[in-house]
């Protein structure tokens, strides 16, 4: 048993190892789940374990966990990568590359919203590419559900609005 919930910490740090922007939760137990690697309850074990031992950086952005690996995690891996199968490690890389667009896209356009002093809510969105800021707007509103609805809209309307505000600006 302790070998197959190794894997399933070496398969987490694969995938992030393979791929140059957070991950969240979700990403990751879709990954593992649908290949029927084992069920939810292990993964969410293995993710605390791999980021209580420093392995995994994690960040919490509204109710989303993203995970990134760490130069510990890294060197890790290193060391047991073999542990991992070529055939997994092919699944792996064919679910990357067929889905690194979409795993990208929902990372690199985050939202969230918080109270303000005034007892408004303000909508931060953003767009990231790489390490760079491409966008960054806070729209503040006088109740929660509009933010929520900003937060919400803003993975699929970034892109149109970005390209509209930069129209707009140029």
């Amino acid at each position: 048993m302790a070998d197959t919930f190794t894997l399933y910490k070496l398969i987490i740090l694969y995938l992030l190892d393979k791929v140059n922007f957070p991950m969240s939760n979700a990403q990751l137990s879709e990954f593992i789940l649908e290949k029927e690697y084992t069920d939810y309850f292990t993964v969410q074990t293995a993710l605390s374990e791999l980021s209580e031992t420093g392995f995994l950086r994690v960040k919490t952005v509204r109710n989303t966990s993203l995970y990134r690996i760490t130069e510990e995690g890294r060197k890790t891996l290193s060391y047991f990568i073999q542990k991992i199968s070529p055939a997994i490690r092919e699944e792996i890389d064919s679910f990357l590359q067929e889905h690194s667009y979409e795993l990208r896209n929902e990372i690199s356009t985050p939202a969230d919203y918080y109270k303000t002093d005034s007892g408004e809510f303000a909508a931060r969105c953003r767009v990231l590419e790489k390490d760079s800021v491409l966008i960054d707007l806070t729209l503040t509103v006088p109740v929660k559900e509009q933010a929520e609805a900003i937060c919400s809209h803003w993975r699929d309307k970034s892109q149109s609005l970005y390209a509209s505000i930069m129209k707009e600006l140029l």
